[in-house]
């Protein structure tokens, strides 16, 4: 059996590993695509993305502190999530442009909508960011459940479950490759 040299290890795609279903494809897609227009957005315009989710402020300055009232100190942390959230999308991006949907893509991508979405509703109930934000909390409700009915629907292969141990767990016998 000859195998090809690749032409770079970051496109070759073993022979054995199967494609994403075209559900969960569709998935990584959408939030990719979301992440990245989120993602960038405020890197490229922090005034129109203000404009949308209100003003960064500096919440943990107590009453009476130095910081005036208004003065605009958290770009520094809007600009670190939204350089997070966009390396996030590269990487879904990519898994939905090879059609692949590994363990640790869906790892990064479930537990990135976990961690955006108690962000989001915790902060708001806290009163520190604005309701506008349980817009994003319900898109990202959205790619959940998106997730989870591709993943129920996805044969186990694909989940990056090899075979011989699908057999195992199932307690049937596989013949031995030649």
């Amino acid at each position: 059996m000859s195998h090809a040299r690749p032409i770079s290890p970051l496109i070759e795609t073993p022979a054995d590993q199967p494609r994403a279903s075209t559900l969960l494809t569709v998935v990584l897609w959408v939030q990719g695509v979301y992440y990245l227009v989120t993602g960038v957005w405020p890197l490229v315009s922090m005034e129109t993305f203000q404009m949308v989710t209100g003003p960064k402020v500096d919440h943990l300055i107590p009453s009476g502190g130095e910081l005036v009232v208004g003065e605009i100190t958290d770009h520094w942390l809007v600009k670190t999530v939204g350089v997070l959230v966009t390396a996030s999308a590269v990487v879904l991006l990519y898994a939905a442009w090879r059609r692949r949907a590994v363990p640790e893509t869906v790892i990064l991508a479930i537990g990135n909508i976990l961690a955006l979405t108690a962000i989001d509703v915790i902060y708001v109930l806290r009163e520190t960011i604005p309701p506008i934000y349980l817009a994003d909390a319900g898109a990202e409700v959205v790619l959940l459940a998106g997730w989870v009915v591709g993943l129920l629907t996805s044969p186990m292969r694909e989940r990056g479950m090899p075979s011989a141990s699908l057999a195992r767990a199932s307690g049937a016998h596989q013949p031995a490759s030649s």
